[in-house]
């Protein structure tokens, strides 16, 4: 006679995966943070992330909603976010991100580039040709020269923001 808590050898056991009631809780939380960062962004923006229809019409809402009426759309964005396939969607939203911050390191770079201009003058300009092409050398010494003036004399720095939208108008050309 066999035994009743005996398996046959030949079935597998399966294991079970226990997931505590507060990790439940942090996943939920992540997932409504995610939400709530879909629920910031333009719609413009977020017409090219890959959302249900429900999804999609629950952060329209929230986006119109204020105060207690937001909070509780959140939290139906994060219920609903649990169906949904998260992977595309933070694919999606760090690469809104990066944009961002790539758009701000190009203005870092010109920054750089107008500071050293109106420092070194003519070897800075050279390269600020080399980079644009189509700069205009003479208007760059011109400013530079305009520039240095104000800094001495202690005026306002006119000539130095006006050399930044110079630059900034050329890497939008070359875009």
């Amino acid at each position: 006679m066999a035994r009743k808590n005996q398996k046959a050898p030949w079935e597998e056991e399966e294991e079970i995966i226990w997931v505590s009631k507060t990790e439940l809780k942090r996943d939920m939380e992540e997932l409504q943070k995610l939400g709530e960062e879909l629920a910031s962004l333009k719609p413009s923006v977020l017409e090219k992330f890959p959302l249900s229809e429900d999804l999609a019409e629950a952060i329209k809402d929230a986006q119109r909603f204020k105060n207690e009426a937001r909070r509780r759309q959140l939290q139906y964005i994060g219920k609903l976010m649990r169906f949904e396939e998260t992977e595309p969607l933070q694919a999606a939203l760090d690469k809104v991100r990066n944009k961002h911050s790539q758009a701000t390191a190009e203005l870092h770079k010109l920054e750089q580039l107008r500071d050293r201009i109106v420092e070194e003058g003519d070897s800075a300009i050279g390269d600020a040709v080399e980079l644009f092409p189509s700069a205009d050398r003479q208007r760059l010494r011109q400013l530079a020269r305009q520039a240095a003036k104000e800094k001495a004399s202690g005026k306002p720095a006119k000539a130095f923001r006006e050399i930044f939208q110079v630059l900034k108008a050329l890497n939008e050309e070359e875009m």
